[in-house]
């Protein structure tokens, strides 16, 4: 008896998806519910899991196949044996397990093996020259994502340990003796993002202003108030909090900020719903915290840490990104000094962070060093003036280098 695996529900609005990545092969065993095939929306990725145990027959669906709701997939065919079926479940050290002891010793191929790969993490692999056999995945189920590849190579630049040297003669002779290209289909995502982004520069009229902040006291309430604030709510204190409550301030008080345009008409909110931006393993969300002018510090900590758990685990909801009125970039995680942002539409408005440094300034007439950091805010011209625009980013300038500010609304 056959079991059809068709593509399910995707969401208000949406018709249709791309087949990202099989993640089973077929002839191998699947368990109930167990993710065989990843479908990519034009917001998030959405995996399919096996509507019964059994094994993995016929393909109906290629990948990079444009396949609408409802339509076929696969087949699953009975007849397995009920441990064969579960023994697929755990899948926690490479991106596909072995199906029987036999085939143990290849294990781990796959995180060598390209085909076991996706397309953003293979490039991601080569362009570093990071062996992937040797990165442990925080991806769906132990697969290795983007960000994996690059957190190793960021370690094996800080570290000049000879440990490091042995990855890196890999990739050399991978790419020896020829010039090789590689063509890829953009996913739906990465369209998505291009037509956004592209649309964003032709219709708004695009400018950034620039500040620093010293960072130098929100450092020292971290350093002082990490480990109670942990243990008390869980979560760890970032400094995305900090900056969300501080443009709270600015957008309260520059509501041009946190307002859009629709048609011949202003839009203006009386609450912030601050779009994250959060790096995936098929390119940038911006998933919304909500309601972030009432929130605590603890909630829009633990707010950030599931959404950048789900966005690596492919399990962002398109509700989950709908709306936003303003949006926070953090391009210091990858290492960034300075950037000009670009508005996520319909939104007015986008605050870039970037990495902090110890940097020589004036204090009181007196040369010192302190942790500075670049910020960014780009707006759309059209609405916010520059004078506005300037304004806020001191706004959050002030309230960062005096973080009383934000519990005396100042």
């Amino acid at each position: 008896m056959s079991i059809e695996v068709k593509v399910p529900t995707l969401g208000e609005s949406v018709s249709e998806a791309t087949v990202g990545q099989w993640l089973k092969k077929p002839g191998e065993a699947v368990a109930l519910d167990e993710p065989i095939v990843s479908l990519e929306t034009d917001k998030v990725a959405v995996e399919v899991p096996a509507p019964a145990a059994g094994v993995l027959g016929a393909l109906v669906a290629n990948e990079g196949d444009t396949v609408s709701v409802g339509a076929l997939l696969a087949l699953i065919e009975d007849g397995v044996a009920a441990a064969g079926a579960q023994a697929p479940a755990p899948r926690t050290e490479t991106p596909v397990p072995p199906a029987s002891a036999s085939e143990a010793p290849a294990a781990a191929a796959p995180s060598g093996d390209a085909a076991a790969l996706s397309p953003a993490v293979r490039r991601a692999v080569l362009e570093y020259g990071i062996d992937p056999s040797t990165v442990k995945g925080t991806g769906k189920d132990g697969r290795l994502t983007k960000e994996d590849v690059m957190a190793a190579a960021a370690a094996k630049q800080a570290s000049p340990a000879p440990a490091v040297s042995a990855p890196a003669a890999a990739p050399a002779a991978t790419v020896s003796g020829g010039r090789n290209e590689e063509r890829v289909k953009m996913t739906r995502l990465r369209q998505t993002i291009a037509k956004r982004l592209k649309s964003a520069q032709e219709t708004a009229a695009l400018l950034t202003t620039f500040n620093d902040v010293d960072m130098s006291a929100v450092m020292e309430a971290r350093a002082k108030y990490k480990d109670v604030f942990e243990k008390k709510h869980g979560v760890k204190l970032g400094l995305m909090s900090f900056f969300a409550k501080a443009s709270v301030l600015a957008l309260k008080d520059i509501p041009s900020v946190n307002a859009q345009i629709q048609g011949d008409e202003i839009v203006y909110f009386d609450y912030v719903d601050i779009s994250v931006a959060v790096s995936a393993p098929n390119g940038l969300v911006v998933p919304v915290v909500r309601d972030v002018d009432k929130l605590s510090f603890a909630d829009i900590e633990k707010s950030i840490a599931n959404y950048g758990k789900a966005a690596r685990d492919g399990t962002l909801t398109m509700a989950d990104m709908a709306g936003g009125t303003f949006t926070i970039s953090n391009g210091g995680v990858f290492g960034g000094l300075m950037s000009t942002p670009i508005i996520n539409p319909p939104q007015s408005a986008v605050l870039g962070l970037h990495r902090i440094e110890d940097r020589p300034v004036v204090r009181n007439g007196e040369i010192v060093v302190r942790p500075m950091m670049y910020i960014a805010l780009s707006y759309d011209h059209r609405i916010i003036d520059g004078r506005e625009a300037v304004t806020a980013l001191k706004t959050i300038k002030e309230a960062i280098e005096d973080p009383t500010r934000l519990l005396i609304d100042l």
